[in-house]
């Protein structure tokens, strides 16, 4: 597709959705970007590599090495609970994740028994939009946007107990062993629920709002409603190659600099330079590293030798 306001969108089985595990924001960013990179065509074994540098473009956010090698430890570590109704899976992501020192690349491998959540599905899956995912800070605000997706052609999701709800943000451990966390409703209103649903309707392109119903005096279950910000758009096809993804985003980044002319266009991006250069110079950009308030386009140009 040519279309440079399509959104890159990502799936993940509907089951992986709802599934009970935690995840801290650099974790959840990881994940994000390893699932951008999957195709249908992908066999067993299949190593992911993600460049540390575009990550951190794409997000605007810095991870250092230390929290980069912790998240990917802890991605190894733990334990998804997937329950299908008739099976209760404990599996966890990677089987493998290897660092190139000095060369900034992580190599991911997903584990065996996690693969038909993520690779080649067809029906029963979650799709949400990338940059989207990528844009919320809070961890909650991650884990409510995709359960939120899960349920936008619908307009609302179904009523979750809050014992359930909490168990899926492991913020209770229903077997007991684990203190529950934020047990007044007005905390996990305030740390939440409140953050999430400000950071969702800001930054992505959902607008949800959520309602706690009370059985007797104390609130037992929650719902979300949601609605669509913009209008409908086709996304990217899952099957569409992880480089492919790269260029329509970069497409976008052209976009909000204000560089449309399409033989301009078309050279930056038959330009593997350039297109790194873009990515490089937004991110500058996002943490102002480079000022540029009236014509960032034409500093970009510029700096390429494009103008």
């Amino acid at each position: 597709m040519s279309d440079s306001t399509v959104p890159i969108e990502i799936r993940q089985h509907n089951a992986l959705t709802t599934a009970r595990y935690e995840m801290s924001a650099c974790e959840m960013d990881i994940v994000f970007s390893l699932l951008s990179k999957l195709t249908k065509h992908d066999k067993s074994g299949t190593i992911y590599e993600i460049r540390v540098q575009e990550l951190q473009e794409l997000t605007g956010r810095t991870w250092n090495y230390k929290q980069l090698l912790d998240s990917t430890e802890q991605l190894n570590s733990r334990v998804y609970h997937i329950d299908t109704g008739k099976t209760l899976l404990q599996v966890s992501l990677l089987s493998s994740a290897l660092y190139r020192k000095g060369e900034g690349t992580i190599e991911l491998e997903i584990s065996e028994r996690m693969r038909p959540y993520l690779i080649d599905l067809k029906s029963n899956f979650t799709s949400y939009r990338l940059q989207a995912a990528f844009s919320l800070s809070s961890k909650y605000a991650k884990r409510i946007y995709q359960l939120a997706s899960q349920w936008k052609d619908i307009g609302e999701t179904k009523t979750y107990s809050l014992d359930e709800f909490k168990a899926m943000l492991k913020l209770k451990d229903l077997s007991g062993k684990e203190p529950e966390q934020y047990t007044q409703i007005s905390s996990l209103q305030k740390y939440v629920l409140d953050v999430a649903t400000t950071q969702i309707n800001e930054h992505t392109d959902l607008r949800i709002k959520y309602e706690l119903l009370k059985k007797g005096r104390s609130y037992q279950s929650i719902k979300f409603y949601v609605n669509t910000q913009v209008p409908q758009q086709l996304p990217i096809p899952f099957e569409l190659e992880a480089d492919d993804a790269k260029v329509q985003l970069a497409r976008k980044h052209l976009e909000s600099l204000g560089i449309q002319e399409p033989q301009l266009v078309q050279d930056i991006l038959q330009s593997t330079k350039h297109v790194d250069a873009l990515f490089a110079f937004i991110y500058k950009l996002k943490t102002e590293r480079i000022k540029a308030d009236k014509n960032p386009g034409g500093l970009f140009l510029k700096m390429q030798g494009l103008r």
